[in-house]
C-alpha cells in the first residue's frame, strides 16, 4: 500500500448527498477481481451516455477538474451495498482523498484499507470548499495527514480528525496483511515451536 503522508491536488467537487457504491462502481463490473482498471467504469451512468460518449454535464468530465485528485462532496458518501471495488474505482482514478460530512462506514472502512483517506468535515466547513472552489478556478488544497490539516493558497486552514491506527497505517503504508508481517518473527517462532511440539 502507498504511503499517504502530505497531498496537493486538483479539487473536485460532487454536489450530491447519498452518493451510493452502484454509482461508484455499478454491479455489472464487479465480476472483475483485479484491483485495476477500473478507472474508465468509475460513475460510468453519470459520465458517460448510453452511446459511449461523454455526458458533458457531469462533474468530473469538466475540463478543469481533469486530474483531480481531491473530491469533495455532499453527506453520506459511498452508502449502499459493501464492494470494496468503489474504492479501487476511486484510486485507479487518480483520487487520494474524498471530503464529505458523513460516510457510509463500510466504504469508510475499506478507504482505510486501501490506502485511501476520507476525511470528515462539517457541513459548515464542506460548505465553505465549495464556495472556494467556485471562487478559484484551479482549486488546490493540501491535506497533511501528520498534521491532521487541510489547507489552501488563500488562507484557508482546517483541522480533521482522524483515528490514531488508521492514521499511522496510512502514513507508514500498511494494510492487513503489512500489519501482521510486522509480527514475522513471532509468528515463525510460535510455528516452529508448534512443530517441535508434535
Amino acid at each position: 500500500m502507498k504511503p499517504l503522508t502530505k497531498h496537493t491536488g486538483l479539487v473536485a467537487v460532487m454536489d450530491r448527498a447519498d452518493v451510493d457504491t452502484d454509482q461508484i462502481i455499478p454491479k455489472q463490473f464487479l465480476k472483475r477481481i483485479e484491483r485495476s482498471g477500473y478507472e474508465k467504469l468509475l460513475f460510468y451512468d453519470w459520465r458517460y451516455r448510453e452511446d459511449g460518449s461523454e455526458n458533458p454535464d457531469f462533474e468530473l468530465n469538466r475540463p478543469e477538474v481533469r486530474g483531480a485528485s481531491i473530491l469533495v462532496a455532499r453527506r453520506n458518501f459511498g452508502c449502499g451495498s459493501s464492494r470494496e471495488h468503489a474504492v479501487w474505482a476511486l484510486e485507479n482514478y487518480g483520487f487520494r482523498v474524498v471530503i464529505a460530512p458523513s460516510f457510509a462506514d463500510i466504504f469508510f472502512n475499506n478507504c482505510f484499507k486501501n490506502g485511501f483517506l476520507p476525511i470528515k468535515l462539517d457541513e459548515a466547513q464542506v460548505e465553505e470548499l465549495f464556495r472556494r472552489f467556485r471562487e478559484h478556478p484551479g482549486y488546490r488544497l493540501t491535506v497533511d495527514l501528520e498534521a491532521r490539516t487541510i489547507a489552501d493558497d488563500w488562507g484557508l486552514q482546517m483541522d480533521f480528525p482522524t483515528d490514531d491506527f488508521r492514521r499511522h497505517c496510512l502514513l507508514n503504508g500498511l494494510d492487513d496483511i503489512a500489519l501482521t508481517l510486522q509480527h514475522e518473527d513471532k509468528i515463525a517462532a510460535y510455528e516452529a515451536a508448534r512443530a517441535n511440539a508434535c
